[in-house]
């Protein structure tokens, strides 16, 4: 239900903007609103497993998403939807960390635990896909409603089973730092919300200033709780390790762009192109196919040539095809303007996933271990609405510069399609350049420390070498497992 929840309203978007009469900047907040709750609760919500057991988060959390999903699914007007998409997306933080950890909980190390984690990462990996197509179909057979309603009988149905197979974790000491949740999400919103003011109100109105006062005010306090709180949600000592703060920030960088990449491309392929839903479900299928092909060869891949290089590599095709897509123009067609960035970006987002994630991991404390890895899904969330609050505004500007320049001799349609285009094509180039800082960063500034390499006689040292090779390629196989494709 999480993981299809975000793909299955991106086909919709256009959909949704003509049934509850969306303005092109407000539009970006049906992702925004659950992105932000997400990615600021999603810390909140692993601590609160521990703390009150994971089997009542976990229920808990999904019986929130469930009620969410059937009050977006019966929304009259815009902002009763963007309410709902955010309470769904406070049941998704609350539910989410609960899920692996019940997995590797109710199944022993070994080869059940493998076989349970391969069926977790089948369900990620195949989410993302079926999510684009199944967005288009239901968009297009029964109404873009249909998104949000499809999650309330799959959630009733965990409700009503998941006690009778699910153990209850036994209950740590601890306490919850709402605080610091509340400030991060609330100075996050106002953040994203000033950027999204800002293009249609410009940048010296009232509200947009106030917005991003208020969010400096909240964010400052929010660092100021996390550095006193005994048990704070986000330990700030995670981000002193240069290497891992820089994987952080790459991360965001990357996210932004690839978030804004689907909010776009989305409405192109439907109003430009004219593509049926369904049908723009399924041109996204060879970027998802090109990341999972790739990213299954990243275990091999590492122990041979390391993070960084691998890193660097991925990032080049990342960088292209997004200046690629910014050469998009009215006369574009799938085949030479759409399909060929997708498959670069897919192909390099599928090398540069794991090595990322295991720079962000490596060398943290292990009681910091959850904490670090739920950073990084936190940093996906946060990275994507705060990119696609700053490309959208760019649009704004971009296509108000645009309609102020028309055509000459050109219908209405085609002149519709030249502004939106205009305005797309300068948000990817944005996009290419929040691509290129992520690049010059894991040149510049990630350093992977390497191993030294033991003193021993040279016939002994191939079979640690070889266990090294295989240790890192589990290690990688268990990251692809525990955190699924970020697409």
């Amino acid at each position: 239900m999480i993981v299809l929840d975000l793909s299955v309203v991106n086909i919709a978007l256009p959909n949704i903007a003509h049934g509850l009469h969306f303005a092109p900047a407000s539009l970006s907040w049906v992702l925004n609103a659950y992105a932000l709750t997400f990615g600021g609760l999603l810390l909140l919500g692993g601590r609160a497993g521990d703390i009150l057991g994971r089997r009542r988060v976990f229920l808990a959390g999904l019986a929130i998403f469930t009620a969410a999903s059937l009050a977006g699914g019966l929304s009259t007007s815009a902002g009763l939807l963007l309410a709902a998409r955010a309470l769904q997306g406070v049941g998704g933080a609350i539910a989410t960390p609960a899920v692996l950890a019940i997995i590797i909980s109710g199944y022993p190390d070994g080869r059940e635990r493998t076989r349970a984690l391969s069926l977790f990462t089948a369900v990620i990996m195949g989410g993302s896909s079926l999510g684009l197509v199944l967005g288009g179909v239901i968009t297009e057979w029964f109404s873009w409603r249909w998104v949000l309603f499809i999650n309330v009988p799959i959630g009733i149905a965990v409700l009503l089973i998941g006690p009778m197979f699910i153990a209850e974790s036994p209950r740590q000491p601890g306490r919850l730092d709402l605080p610091g949740a509340l400030t991060s999400t609330a100075g996050m919103s106002a953040l994203v919300y000033g950027f999204i003011r800002a293009s249609s109100d410009g940048w010296g109105d009232s509200v947009t200033l106030a917005a991003f006062g208020a969010a400096v005010a909240l964010l400052a306090a929010f660092v100021l709780i996390e550095a006193r709180s005994p048990q704070p949600i986000t330990p700030l000592r995670l981000f002193t390790d240069r290497s891992r703060a820089a994987s952080y920030v790459v991360r965001l960088l990357l996210v932004a762009g690839m978030f804004g990449m689907f909010f776009f491309l989305t409405q192109f392929v439907q109003e430009v192109l004219g593509l049926s839903p369904l049908l723009a479900g399924v041109s996204f299928l060879p970027m998802t196919a090109a990341l999972f092909a790739v990213s299954r060869l990243a275990p091999v891949l590492l122990p041979r040539f390391g993070a960084k290089p691998l890193m660097v590599a991925g990032l080049i095709p990342v960088v292209a095809g997004m200046a690629w897509l910014s050469q998009l123009s009215p006369s574009s067609t799938y085949l030479s303007g759409v399909l060929g960035p997708m498959l670069l970006f897919g192909a390099g987002m599928g090398v540069v996933f794991v090595p990322l994630t295991m720079t962000s991991l490596a060398g943290v404390a292990p009681e910091d271990s959850g904490s670090a890895a739920s950073m990084v899904n936190v940093m996906q969330q946060v990275g994507g609405a705060l990119g696609l609050a700053i490309l959208v505004t760019v649009f704004g500007t971009a296509s108000r510069a645009a309609a102020r320049h028309p055509l000459l001799h050109a219908g209405p349609v085609a002149q519709a399609h030249d502004i939106l285009t205009r305005g797309m094509s300068t948000s990817f180039r944005v996009a290419a350049v929040f691509d290129l800082i992520a690049f010059l960063i894991v040149l510049l500034v990630i350093k992977i420390r390497q191993p030294a390499p033991a003193a021993v006689p040279a016939g002994p040292a191939q079979p640690a070498a070889a266990e090294t090779a295989a240790e890192q390629e589990a290690d990688a196989e268990r990251i692809l497992a525990d955190l699924g494709d970020p697409v």
